[in-house]
């Protein structure tokens, strides 16, 4: 009798706290934190929760996962910049520069970057929260932003999200919402966007100026990711790797001895220029140049990036990103090289091949991020949900079609006088090359009437460069300097003659 009560009791309480995870649709959670910023105690109000997307019937369609940090005590919003921050993938969670670069709070790591444990975090004293409010935005099926359901239970389309102009559009819509709701019309606005948010900020740019009305000040590209540079001809794009190569190679002390004794920025101009001038007319000749030049080409190449003459004639003189990985290190310490930073070491079965089993970086990030930021919802910002906190989300396939995000930049900044760009490589970066980047800032404008309104920094890491203590404080920083130069300072928005 005792023990079919028990079972009784058992079946109770499943029936009793066992529900369906549903996801909420307009909600906030809002705690207040003190924290030291530039050796300045700050005070600010940390607003975590969901905000809906609507359909044009105005029916909620999705829910957008986001948080809100803003100074406490400041009483002329209208002159506070408000940055809104995006990462990339596409269906990443808007997570590594929430807790790693410019946010209140970083990852317990060390000054490299790499996971130590406890896991968790810690006071950020470089965040920019000192001169500017942030909100880091999540896209559906990313964090725990999730499509809703209508009354039938059908999810929306996918095609509503999930494509380069659809992200653009829907997000562009979130932001006027969030805006309005958090009174921020009047504050300089500014947008932030790491790897393929790159692109996204680059449309962003003209979705809300040519949609929602809503002007910028400034674009800020983190190692941005240009699928117009990745889709163009292959000469271009395999010439534009060389510097990242050479970079790595110094990194890794396999350069030839001249030039592993210069510092690393005393090389790379020397390489950009080959890369241009001479490596990429090179590969557009095919198989038609002539052998002399292909010899000459292939001895410079090898001895700008560490790999062999033979391995760089048996590629025909494009070294495959996944090649260099594999190879740099196979006959000095039979190690890989990490795809978004260089600097971080793998371990593959075998030394042959042509590529690394694994991306040494990202298991080295997830191992840290991952638990940090689900203690840091749950503990600090108080905000308890059963839904998976998704660090890369289902968004796949993504329309990549009618990729006119770098014209509508040209045709924000033409429009704006106001509106100034700011991009962030390092110079480690494998996948989205610190080359690239400037290649792409160079082909925003060709005309060179805006050059002055862009701007370019590198750093000694990788893809997140933040990572690194040294550029952690110096990337805030340039951020800090750009917001500084972006503001109108009361000046008038126009053209002069002069």
């Amino acid at each position: 009798m005792k023990h079919y009560f028990s079972i009784l009791f058992i079946l109770f309480t499943i029936c009793t706290f066992s529900q369906s995870v549903k996801t909420p649709i307009d909600t906030m959670v809002v705690t207040t934190h003190i924290t030291t910023i530039k050796n300045k105690s700050i005070s600010y109000t940390a607003t975590t929760g969901m905000q809906p997307v609507w359909d044009k019937k105005g029916d909620p369609i999705a829910s957008l996962y986001y948080t809100y940090y803003e100074r406490n005590n400041v009483k002329d919003k209208a002159n506070r910049p408000l940055l809104i921050s995006f990462n990339g993938g596409p269906g990443s969670a808007s997570v590594w520069m929430h807790i790693a670069y410019t946010g209140p709070k970083v990852l317990n790591i060390d000054d490299e970057g790499y996971p130590v444990q406890p896991y968790g975090v810690k006071d950020n004293p470089n965040s920019i929260l000192d001169i500017a409010d942030i909100v880091y935005v999540n896209p559906v099926n990313t964090g725990y932003s999730r499509m809703i359901p209508d009354k039938e239970g059908k999810l929306p389309e996918r095609d509503i999200f999930f494509g380069i102009n659809a992200d653009i559009k829907y997000l562009a819509a979130w932001v006027n919402t969030f805006v309005t709701r958090k009174n921020r019309w009047e504050s300089p606005k500014y947008i932030i966007g790491e790897s393929y948010g790159g692109t996204r900020v680059m449309g962003l740019a003209k979705e809300l100026q040519s949609k929602q009305w809503m002007y910028l000040n400034g674009v800020i590209m983190v190692s941005p990711a240009d699928y117009q540079l990745y889709s163009t001809s292959q000469p271009i794009y395999s010439a534009l790797n060389l510097p990242y190569f050479a970079a790595t190679a110094w990194y890794h002390k396999v350069l030839p001895p001249e030039l592993q004794q210069k510092d690393l920025l005393d090389i790379l101009p020397e390489v950009e220029n080959y890369a241009i001038n001479n490596l990429m007319p090179a590969i557009a000749k095919g198989g038609f140049i002539s052998e002399t030049e292909k010899q000459q080409v292939a001895k410079k190449v090898a001895y700008y990036s560490g790999l062999t003459e033979k391995e760089i004639l048996q590629s025909n003189l494009e070294v495959p990103n996944n090649y260099f990985w594999k190879s740099l290190l196979r006959d000095e310490t039979g190690q890989t090289i990490g795809r978004l930073d260089s600097r971080y070491l793998g371990i593959d079965k075998t030394e042959t091949g042509i590529s690394p089993d694994y991306n040494a970086e990202i298991s080295s990030w997830s191992h840290s991020f991952t638990p940090a930021i689900n203690y840091y919802i749950r503990e600090e910002l108080n905000f308890k949900t059963d839904l998976k906190y998704n660090m890369f989300g289902d968004v796949h396939p993504w329309d990549r079609r009618n990729n006119n995000v770098r014209e509508g930049l040209r045709d924000a900044m033409a429009q704006n006088p106001y509106l100034k760009v700011l991009i962030q490589s390092g110079y480690y970066d494998g996948a989205t090359t610190y080359f690239s980047a400037k290649y792409t800032m160079w082909q925003i404008d060709p005309s060179g009437k805006m050059k002055d309104r862009f701007t370019h920094k590198g750093y000694r890491s990788g893809h997140m460069m933040y990572l690194r203590k040294d550029d952690l404080i110096s990337a805030n920083d340039d951020i800090r300097e750009f917001i500084k130069n972006a503001s109108s300072n009361g000046k008038a928005a126009k053209y002069t003659t002069e």
